[in-house]
This record gives C-alpha cells, sequence and structure tokens, in this order.
C-alpha cells in the first residue's frame, strides 16, 4: 500500500493531468509536480495508480478522444485528436485502433459500438437503465459555472462502493467542522458506456471556502467553471448512469453543442451514497462549448 505521502504527490499529478488533458504531459514536468526525480516518480505512480504515467495519460486521452468522436459530429477526426492531447492524426489513428480495436471513423458509427454497454452488467443499474428509458429528457439550463475550490478524495469504480468514499469524506469534514455548509459534488472522468463499472474513476468532492489545513487522504484541487448543460433528475440509485447515458447518445448531438474534455459534474442535492432509501436529487452539468 503507498504511503500517504506519495498518494498526496500523485494525487496533484493527477489533477494537473485532468485539468487539461489538451496540453502536452512530459513525465520529467510531473515528476517535479510530485518532488521526485523522474526514475523514481515513474515507480511511485504505477504504485499508486496501478498502470504507468505514459499508460494512464494515452488512456485517459483516447477514452475522452471516444466521447468526442461519438458525441460531436461537426468536428474531424484531426480536431478531436488534438482537442484530446495528440500530436499527429497517424499517431492517434494508431492509438484509438490498438485500444477500441477498431479505426475512428468506425467508432463513430453507432452500430459499431458495443452492445450491451458494461455497465448493464450491473443488475441495479441494468434495473436502473429499464426505469429510464423511454421517460423523456428534462430541457437543460445553459449556464457558466464559476470555478468551485473542493476538498476530495479519488475513487476507482463506478458501484456502491463510492458510498464508503463519501463516508470517509462525510468523517472528515465532520471532524473539521465544514461538512454542514458544504455543497456535495461527484466528478465522473469515464464514460461507462465503454469503459467497464470498475475502471471508471470518480471523485467524491465536498466545497470549501478556504484552503484545507493538512492534506492526508482528503486533497484539495479547483474544480474549473464554463458554460454547461445543466440537468435536474431525481431517481434512485441505478438510474444516475443511464440517465448520463441518455443525455449523450441522444441530447447531446441533437443539441447544437460540443462535449468539452473537463469532467462531467454532478451536484447532489440530495446525495443517494449518504441517504438510507437510496433516492437522489441532483443537477448533472455537462461541460460544453458553442458549435
Amino acid at each position: 500500500m503507498a504511503s500517504k505521502s506519495a498518494q498526496l504527490r500523485i494525487n496533484d499529478v493527477l489533477y494537473r493531468i485532468h485539468k487539461d488533458i489538451s496540453v502536452p504531459l512530459y513525465a520529467k514536468d510531473m515528476a517535479a509536480v510530485a518532488a521526485y526525480s523522474e526514475q523514481h516518480f515513474h515507480r511511485v505512480f504505477k504504485h499508486v495508480v496501478g498502470e504507468t504515467f505514459n499508460h494512464y495519460v494515452r488512456r485517459s486521452r483516447l477514452e475522452q478522444a471516444a466521447n468526442q468522436l461519438m458525441f460531436d459530429h461537426h468536428s474531424s477526426v484531426l480536431t478531436v485528436a488534438e482537442k484530446c492531447g495528440f500530436s499527429s492524426l497517424s499517431s492517434f489513428s494508431q492509438c484509438f485502433k490498438a485500444h477500441f480495436q477498431m479505426t475512428p471513423g468506425q467508432w463513430r458509427q453507432q452500430e459499431h459500438r458495443q452492445s450491451p454497454p458494461p455497465f448493464l452488467t450491473d443488475t441495479e443499474i441494468q434495473a436502473g437503465y429499464q426505469r429510464v428509458a423511454g421517460r423523456p429528457i428534462p430541457s437543460p439550463k445553459i449556464t457558466l459555472l464559476d470555478q468551485q475550490r473542493v476538498a476530495y478524495i479519488r475513487h476507482l469504480g463506478y458501484g456502491r462502493s463510492i458510498a464508503c468514499t463519501w463516508q470517509r469524506l462525510k468523517a472528515w469534514a465532520l471532524e473539521e467542522g465544514v461538512y454542514e455548509s458544504a455543497s456535495h459534488i461527484g466528478l465522473h472522468h469515464s464514460n461507462p458506456a465503454w469503459v467497464a463499472l470498475p475502471q471508471c474513476r470518480y471523485v467524491a468532492c465536498l466545497s470549501i471556502s478556504k484552503p484545507i489545513r493538512q492534506r492526508r487522504v482528503v486533497n484539495q484541487l479547483t474544480i474549473p467553471g464554463g458554460l454547461h448543460a445543466v440537468f435536474e433528475l431525481t431517481g434512485q440509485y441505478g438510474d444516475l448512469l443511464p440517465w448520463l447515458n441518455n443525455i449523450l447518445e441522444n441530447w447531446l448531438p441533437s443539441s447544437s453543442y460540443k462535449l468539452q474534455t473537463t469532467p462531467i459534474l454532478v451536484h447532489y442535492l440530495k446525495n443517494h451514497f449518504l441517504s438510507e432509501d437510496d433516492a437522489f436529487t441532483v443537477k448533472l452539468c455537462l461541460p460544453i462549448s458553442v458549435a
């Protein structure tokens, strides 16, 4: 198990990576962020994250590109590649085919997508998929969100195990006396329509008004602001990922907006990971730009 110091340092690196996936991300620069030598940085990153730095960056960019290709039909493949941090179309196409076993052009065709999507392997989410199917998507409010300072804990996997991470974050906030005034926010880095649920990356966040006193298991970051489509949703455990899938597959392509590369935000008005009845009330915030 990695030390707390190592986890904190690598958390700083992960924040830098996901702050803007399109910019050059060199190991030597990230090693400096973590205050390690480059050689030691590679060892620690793999130990903490479970994969090498280069593989993690490449996979994150490819997953983001898959989103862009599927839901932004107006941009060229080259534009998508550049937006997701690839320096050339040939290198992007080669990496994409090696990862998804098809070309970017084939991926864009709906009939070539994985069927059924990985999230349907979870019986509770499958039930939620049936509940959500056929329900009209509520009209979103297009709004500019301010950047937000938050305390957070990262979590690997989309599922009920997220509740344990929320309980830890709540315990920290109660101890610090900031829980009652904090907003609950979830960051979704992965699209479970093609990323297996255990490999999806989630961040549980509580808003804070000032920097945390000591970084331990809980760290801090600033969620970027910008233009978002905000959907007000209610439901029970198992419904949220199908709602997200429905919005991405049906609302986004028919809208006049493009999906941005920053994380999808979920503002919990009622957090089903902490409520006894498994019910949620949320504002799902999709990062967008004008096409």
